[in-house]
């Protein structure tokens, strides 16, 4: 069985190989950058919301009490969406970079080089979990 392409090893196609894996990282951190955004401003719009309640009406329009929470909770779910689908991704794409079709342009042979980024990715997984949990039973 042959390879779908032959990857000559040599100095230009390694640096190449790195360039790419290198994209691959800054993308899923950017995709970081995105969830943490969505998970902090959603919990922000609640906590925001429920202390503009407790003030006295300026005369504006009446809000229901779920309607923050609502959107937050929305933020919150869309900010552990994106976490997952771009992980999912990540992964994905470093099996492929990974594979036996770019072995002799990798460089290290059988040694994969691990990022801190996943684990980062994983941790804020938990802490945005945490905030949706926070946010749904604080505010039955």
């Amino acid at each position: 069985m042959s390879a779908r392409f032959e990857a000559e090893p040599n100095v230009s196609n390694h640096f190449a190989w790195v360039r790419t894996r290198l994209a691959l990282e800054r993308t899923y951190l950017a995709w970081l950058r995105t969830a943490v955004s969505l998970i902090g401003f959603g919990f922000t719009i609640v906590q925001f919301f429920a202390r503009l309640q407790k003030m006295p009406a300026l005369g504006g329009r009446e809000m229901r009490p779920q309607e923050p929470r609502d959107l937050g909770l929305a933020l919150i779910a869309t900010g552990i969406g994106v976490l997952a689908i771009s992980s999912w991704q990540y992964l994905s794409l470093q099996r492929y970079l990974w594979s036996d079709d770019f072995t002799p342009i990798a460089g290290k042979r059988g040694r994969r080089i691990h990022s801190p980024a996943l684990f980062a990715g994983a941790i804020l997984a938990l802490i945005g979990i945490a905030a949706f949990a926070s946010v749904f039973f604080h505010f039955l």
